[in-house]
């Protein structure tokens, strides 16, 4: 009797282990679907219709989220994509069964191929109209808008952190509110780390090291120029 219930419960933990193995092994199918081009109604009065090239992204079959622009991949788990949602844009007094479905542009997301999760990449003071976004490795530089849409920051954040590592005031949002003429998209270097923000007549930038950032100066550009 105790050898046939030793048995029977080495079968059970077998076939659960079996279960969990077999879980944990099963891969997530995660696939881009076709471009489609659409228009974009940017929330500023002034912004002209953008038309903007959009993607599904799938996750074993499933539509989870609409994407725009290129992946940027950080490793061969984990990469980011710009995320852009169908709003509806129908007043209160409109009739609710005719909804307004309107196009706007979100954040980043992050996509972990591992597990199939996506969530929202945090991301303070993040305008997803205004704010030229460039990843390298895990970190993202942007130009940062403040809450009422007047001062500019110089932004990096890595991925992870609920903090900037760098948060730098960069000057006020010009009158007509277009970030081309405000804070260009920021540009980064290889060996050592370094990304540089410009605004107007205005470059500065900035070495990176681990969550550390340090401000470099001309003539440090020009003693690693000369090594």
């Amino acid at each position: 009797m105790r050898r046939w219930m030793k048995c029977v419960v080495a079968g059970v933990l077998l076939s659960g282990l079996a279960d969990v193995a077999s879980a944990v092994a099963k891969p997530h199918v995660i696939v881009f679907g076709k471009w489609t081009n659409v228009k974009v109604l940017p929330e500023r009065e002034q912004g002209e219709p953008l038309e903007l090239k959009v993607r599904p992204l799938y996750v074993d079959t499933k539509l989870r989220e609409y994407t725009f622009g290129i992946q940027h991949e950080i490793t061969d788990r984990l990469f980011v994509v710009r995320r852009v949602v169908r709003v509806n844009d129908a007043l209160p007094e409109e009739a609710a069964a005719n909804p307004h479905w309107v196009w706007q542009r979100d954040g980043w997301l992050v996509v972990d191929r591992l597990t199939g999760h996506i969530s929202l990449v945090n991301l303070p003071e993040f305008d997803p109209e205004l704010s030229g976004s460039v990843w390298y490795r895990d970190y993202i530089a942007y130009c940062g808008i403040s809450d009422d849409g007047k001062r500019l920051s110089a932004v990096v954040m890595q991925l992870g952190r609920r903090r900037p590592i760098l948060r730098k005031a960069m000057g006020e949002v010009s009158s007509d509110g277009r970030s081309a003429t405000d804070c260009k998209s920021p540009v980064w270097e290889r060996r050592p780390p370094r990304v540089t923000f410009f605004q107007a007549d205005q470059k500065v930038t900035f070495a990176i090291r681990g969550h550390a950032v340090e401000s470099v100066s001309d003539e440090d550009e020009d003693e690693a120029g000369t090594e």
